[in-house]
């Protein structure tokens, strides 16, 4: 299984990550500039040398802009082997994927809210498909079948390398890291 934080806070990401346990931390431009940070790139770079994998957001209008900004990021220095775009689910987000993919660069694809986008996502190659399980079920969905059923059809022969979930009030939901589950996002 594995565990990631998500969190833009130095100070929280510093304590969390002395536990020893946490595979890595996802985060959004939306967190840094909601902590103050105004230069998103120079904190990426921060981030990138204090965790082992760093899920970061690649977005773009078309596959191309997509591809684009991810490559754009790399070359700035982060590296391929323990970076991770995450990418909102599209069909543009789709193809970028797929095109990542095919140069060996790790991709989530993220905001999946449907089976059928989770089977696109694990089709086109990635890394991570990551169902919104704290926010479906907000809305009345039992999003953990919808986990649960991504991991049948992986176990099946699909090319998706992990299910993902995200908890709510700071912490991953019991139920999100039983019965297999591979991985739990806590907010």
């Amino acid at each position: 299984m594995e565990l990631y934080l998500d969190s833009a806070d130095l100070k929280e990401i510093d304590e969390a990550f002395k536990l020893g346990f946490l595979t890595g931390l996802t985060t959004t431009p939306t967190f840094m500039h909601r902590g103050g940070v105004k230069d998103i790139d120079k904190m990426i770079l921060q981030l990138a040398k204090k965790v082992p994998i760093l899920q970061v957001e690649a977005l773009g209008e078309t596959a191309e802009e997509i591809v684009k900004e991810a490559d754009r990021q790399l070359k700035m220095g982060l590296k391929k082997e323990t970076t991770v775009f995450k990418i909102p689910v599209s069909l543009e987000g789709l193809r970028a994927c797929r095109m990542l993919r095919n140069k060996g660069i790790l991709v989530n694809i993220h905001l999946v809210y449907t089976i059928q986008q989770a089977y696109m996502a694990m089709q086109a190659g990635a890394s991570y498909v990551c169902p919104l399980v704290g926010r479906l079920q907000d809305q009345g969905h039992d999003a953990l079948a919808l986990v649960d059923e991504g991991q049948d059809h992986r176990r099946d022969g699909a090319r998706g390398e992990a299910g993902a979930a995200e908890g709510r009030e700071g912490r991953a939901r019991p139920e999100q890291v039983r019965g297999g589950r591979e991985l739990a996002v806590a907010e």
